[in-house]
């Protein structure tokens, strides 16, 4: 996929727009769901998207085709949302988006083999405190912690989009999983980490 990604790069690098809508179609639902669990607000995850297209096209000459496409547009992606996150003030809400919308939630596709509406009772709160300690981490960790477990990146590939040293990649991935088990038990929640 990687060459075919670099292909439409190339093409729509020289004015080429249905490579560049194809782009979009491959990638659209990914940053979305990245930009969604990141920032917590659909209205601005979309915007992110939208952002993230404007400066993919703008920024297509800096491409480098030796590197994998996906690298470089979570990179894009990825900052763009740290931005945002940056830019809010410290302010946690505990009810925004709790109920999952269009089922791009995360924390609602979570396997369950729970069958009675007790238990499935206890799951969705289980989710609702994981969300919850996800919101409140430092940002530091915020990022790892989803792209290593919401998005199932490798350590490499994070350390690629975030372009840090593995061996960083992996400390605050270490202290951001401590940091939602602490959150957790806080809560009286199995740790599930």
């Amino acid at each position: 996929m990687n060459f075919v990604e670099t292909r439409l790069a190339k093409l729509a690098r020289s004015g080429d727009r249905l490579a560049f809508a194809e782009l979009v179609d491959l990638y659209k639902d990914k940053i979305y769901h990245l930009a969604y669990r990141m920032l917590g607000n659909k209205q601005e995850a979309e915007d992110a998207v939208q952002e993230t297209f404007l400066r993919l096209y703008t920024n297509l000459h800096r491409y480098d085709e030796t590197q994998k496409f996906s690298t470089w547009i979570f990179r894009i992606a990825t900052n763009l949302c740290i931005d945002r996150l940056r830019k809010r003030k410290p302010v946690y809400s505990l009810d925004a988006d709790m109920d999952g919308g269009e089922g791009n939630d995360f924390y609602a596709m979570m396997p369950s083999n729970e069958e009675t509406p007790e238990k499935q009772v206890i799951v969705s709160e289980t989710q609702q405190l994981i969300r919850k300690a996800i919101e409140t981490m430092p940002e530091k960790y915020k990022s790892i912690v989803i792209l290593r477990y919401l998005q199932d990146m490798s350590l490499q590939e994070i350390s690629d989009v975030l372009d840090m040293p593995v061996t960083t990649i992996k400390t605050r991935l270490h202290r951001g999983r401590d940091y939602l088990r602490k959150k957790l038990e806080m809560s009286g929640t199995v740790a599930l980490l």
